[in-house]
């Protein structure tokens, strides 16, 4: 009976959201992959899984990780790679539910693991999912909290985890008005590993039981980079032409108007500063044009990171920036209008600006410039990641700038005041390092759960 009542609900949500799902399936491309995955429930079988990766070894168990979108899915390597390390009777497959989900996905595990949409939590799909997959886990990241999909799991014999979970203010608030509905379903799960003692205490004031809840830490600050010689930061410089002497600012995870502001930013200081350049990593690829509107309307020098190949040959300015009659092989201003580079994007980076934080969207992960020990800042508005962010602020490695003023004052501040940006670097990048772990004690706890299966 409960199933049939939240596909209902489902079927209203998906109803009233209808002629958006359209809009972007036809303007943008996004939700038209994965058809039959997604409302069918029809991945992969376990017996092909098995035979594509592991040949005619036994004893094999099917390990699947579920991940939303591109910062889920990311967090993941830290964990998959201990247990390919660790693990070989361990098979990981992933999900994801966005298209750049499923891009990065393939691009990380494509090639050594099963990768494929999760079915949307209707109960015939995850149903039949779960008879084709017959996983031995199911591992939720963060906030992946789907009815049907746990409920399923469960029936089918699977151990359920929640891993790195935590929960925005507001959502946590969502959830308290359903409590009725949402405790039962956690109760359904044998592992609850969460990020800090805060989100501990919503789970259990949720209905989850205390015997099931471990704190972690994040897995994220595993899955940080700190090495700015990595192959992939060294690979973008050189094609961007990045010099030594060149400062790069980067706008990354934005929103509207954050990426306006970080240009008025760099129009206002880049004759004090000739050595300051501009990289702008816009978060939802639909954006892309719309940023490069409001480039070409400022009438500023600028470039597309899409328009770079690999031996980037001298090009005419028009190729780079319609109607500009300057005469340059180097733009100062790169759009980055690709998916999946922002974390090697980061390495460039010497002053980072976290985006999603001066709109309503809450913030985005600001860990990876941190890691890099950028000189890192972000706006007022970081709900979702407000553990990291007051860790961060305790710790005084990094700067909230509450509007462009702010923000322009800081970037400022980075070139004039000597030995700024440096040391506020290192603070942020020795508090990534102090905080590793999470991914280790992660897979500790799931290898405790799925030896009791």
């Amino acid at each position: 009976m409960k199933h049939c009542f939240f596909n209902i609900i489902y079927t209203v949500i998906l109803l009233i959201f209808l002629p958006v799902l359209l809009y972007r399936s036809i303007r943008y491309g996004k939700y038209r992959g994965g058809f039959k995955q997604k409302y069918l429930g029809r991945i992969p079988r376990r017996e092909k899984v098995l035979a594509k990766h592991n040949g005619s070894k036994k004893n094999v168990k099917i390990v699947w990780f579920h991940g939303v979108s591109v910062g889920e899915v990311n967090l993941l390597r830290p964990l998959i790679k201990l247990i390919r390390e660790k693990r070989p009777d361990y098979l990981p497959v992933i999900s994801t539910t966005s298209l750049t989900g499923m891009n990065l996905a393939n691009k990380l595990f494509g090639n050594e693991l099963t990768v494929f949409y999760c079915p949307l939590d209707f109960s015939w799909a995850v149903n039949k999912a779960m008879l084709r997959l017959k996983p031995d886990m199911l591992v939720l990241v963060e906030q992946e909290l789907w009815f049907n999909l746990i409920d399923a799991a469960k029936r089918s014999g699977a151990k359920v985890a929640l891993i790195n979970g935590r929960f925005g203010e507001s959502g946590y608030r969502r959830y308290l008005w359903i409590r009725r509905l949402v405790a039962p379903m956690l109760r359904q799960i044998d592992l609850i590993a969460v990020q800090s003692e805060t989100y501990a205490g919503w789970f259990r004031k949720l209905g989850a039981s205390a015997d099931v809840i471990r704190i972690t830490g994040s897995v994220k600050f595993d899955g940080a980079i700190t090495d700015r010689d990595n192959p992939d930061t060294q690979r973008l410089k050189k094609l961007a032409g990045i010099a030594d002497d060149d400062i790069v600012f980067l706008a990354g995870s934005t929103q509207a108007p954050e990426e306006q502001y970080a240009l008025e930013c760099y129009e206002h200081l880049k004759a004090d500063f000739p050595q300051l350049r501009l990289v702008i990593v816009p978060r939802h690829p639909e954006r892309f044009n719309e940023v490069a509107e409001i480039l070409d309307k400022s009438g500023v020098f600028w470039q597309r990171r899409s328009t770079i190949t690999e031996t980037l040959p001298e090009q005419e300015p028009e190729e780079l920036k319609g109607g500009s009659s300057r005469k340059e092989v180097q733009p100062r201003i790169l759009l980055v209008d690709t998916i999946g580079e922002l974390g090697a994007w980061w390495g460039t980076a010497a002053i980072a600006f976290v985006g999603g934080s001066m709109g309503s969207r809450g913030g985005q992960n600001m860990l990876e410039p941190a890691a890099y020990g950028a000189a890192v800042c972000f706006g007022p508005n970081t709900k979702h990641f407000a553990d990291i962010t007051e860790l961060l602020l305790r710790n005084d490695a990094a700067v909230v700038v509450h509007d462009k003023i702010d923000l322009e004052k800081f970037i400022r501040r980075c070139f004039e005041e000597n030995g700024y940006a440096e040391e506020l670097g290192n603070r942020s990048k020795e508090f990534v390092l102090s905080q590793r772990g999470a991914a280790l004690r992660t897979f500790e706890l799931l290898e405790t759960l799925l030896s009791d299966r």
